[in-house]
């Protein structure tokens, strides 16, 4: 019998289906945070992972690699193995990071797979009480009145944070200084303190502290009101019309991971978001849920990359 050498070729071009592919997942399942245990992404994490565990039945199982603003954490997924035994859970920082470094120990494009966005994140910007705004028209008003007088708090050159509000600076035109901080835990009683005058900040890390009454919250950023802050209005509503800076989270691969397993994984998470629990504890969280496709995830990321390239480069940051 002769072999089918016609039929082995097409199915070489076309992909063969990997035993390993149909098989996933057959041990556990890491979902690498690349920042410390207790913050917002993290939080995220050991929501849907305890999800994933049920549906998977394998243990998937939370790291935390801080380090480098993200890079750390992101650097050590793109270096391991494809086969979709190691996940990172990223911010949009992971589009931020090739306008901000000069050079990375990854190619953010290249070298990974997005998988699914998991939410929108909302974050709020917020005032010690003692500041005479109390919206952002009013804040936009005295920052006009007295140029470069008034500071704002961030933690971390070129974050997220830090470009939403460079941003919102520039969609208002105003002049507003920037102070660096080591974390909102730093950043947080120096708010309260009145050593900084304004921040932009998570919403699920600061609402305590603006029920207390030791912050102001003048308006939220994403596109509509966040549930967690209900009477708070957003910035298009309040001063500044179709202004939206809204974060994400989100998976993503190392390049090379078959598109069946890929596709498993997405499936999978959809279903863990879409569990009326789960939806419930990220709205808790002032995270809005989220299910993209790969290809719907990929085309966000890109337009991401490009787009903190031009805030970086208008807002003139210099590179780390």
């Amino acid at each position: 019998m002769r072999w089918p050498w016609r039929a082995v070729l097409i199915a070489l071009a076309f992909g063969v289906p990997d035993a390993s592919a149909q098989n996933y997942p057959t041990k556990p399942i890491r979902i690498v945070v690349p920042f410390a245990a207790g913050g917002a992404v993290d939080a995220l994490a050991r929501v849907i992972s305890a999800k994933l565990q049920e549906s998977f039945g394998q243990p998937v199982i939370v790291e935390n690699r801080a380090g480098a603003g993200g890079v750390t954490g992101a650097d050590l997924v793109a270096k391991s193995p494809p086969d979709g035994y190691t996940i990172l859970q990223n911010t949009n920082g992971q589009a931020i990071s090739p306008a901000i470094y000069r050079s990375l120990p990854f190619d953010t494009l290249k070298d990974f797979i997005p998988v699914t966005q998991l939410v929108t994140t909302s974050t709020v910007l917020v005032a010690n009480p003692r500041l005479p705004a109390k919206t952002v028209k009013e804040l936009i008003a005295l920052a006009k009145a007295s140029p470069g007088k008034l500071n704002y708090g961030m933690t971390g050159v070129g974050n997220s944070l830090h470009l939403t509000m460079e941003m919102l600076k520039r969609a208002a035109a105003i002049d507003i200084q920037a102070i660096p901080y080591r974390g909102d835990a730093l950043l947080n009683p120096a708010l309260i303190a009145g050593e900084v005058d304004v921040a932009i900040v998570p919403i699920g890390t600061i609402v305590p502290l603006i029920e207390g009454g030791q912050l102001r919250a003048l308006a939220v950023v994403s596109a509509k009101r966040s549930p967690v802050l209900p009477d708070v209005p957003t910035v298009s509503e309040d001063a500044i019309p179709g202004f939206e800076a809204a974060g994400w989270q989100g998976y993503f691969v190392p390049t090379g991971t078959p598109r069946e397993i890929v596709a498993r994984i997405q499936r999978e998470t959809a279903a863990a978001i879409a569990l009326p629990d789960t939806q419930t504890r990220i709205r808790a969280m002032g995270n809005e849920p989220v299910v993209s496709t790969p290809a719907e995830f990929d085309t966000k990321f890109r337009a991401d990359v490009e787009k903190f390239q031009q805030v970086v480069r208008e807002a003139g940051i210099p590179q780390q």
